[in-house]
């Protein structure tokens, strides 16, 4: 079973894209609660380039790493990465109706619920989609 999670980005595909992807601007959205940060973002941006971004607690007490390696990046329309842990995330950028529609389908993992990790997926989602559109997170 795969997930999907999707949102409406109000800007041209060059910024979306450039959010989306850039270090200095994923540690300013990707994290799925306020009381979360994410700390540190790194990519080499490329097929079997590897990412990692820390996601902490801002209280310091929990903390984690989301990590992998890029299988194809086709800018500014797709992304397609694979986790350290094997599951395949896969990023869709379709510019529609003067916005970018983001879609992002992703294997679950298997500790949480599929409805806890669609709900923190999509909280992420929407923080990206008020960065960009120059709206508090």
């Amino acid at each position: 079973m795969k997930i999907t999670v999707e949102t409406r980005v109000d800007a041209d595909p060059q910024k979306v894209w450039d959010y989306y992807t850039g270090e200095e601007h994923i540690v300013n959205w990707n994290f799925a609660h306020p009381e979360w940060k994410c700390s540190s973002a790194k990519n080499d941006l490329r097929a079997l380039g590897k990412f990692s971004y820390r996601m902490e607690a801002k209280d310091g007490s929990e903390g984690f790493d989301f990590s992998g390696m890029f299988q194809e990046i086709s800018a500014p329309e797709k992304i397609i990465y694979q986790l350290d842990d094997g599951r395949e995330v896969i990023i869709h950028f379709h510019a529609e109706r003067g916005d970018i529609l983001v879609q992002i389908t992703f294997e679950p993992e298997e500790t949480n619920s599929p409805e806890m990790q669609k709900q923190g997926w999509q909280a992420i989602l929407d923080n990206f989609k008020s960065y960009v559109e120059g709206k508090a997170a």
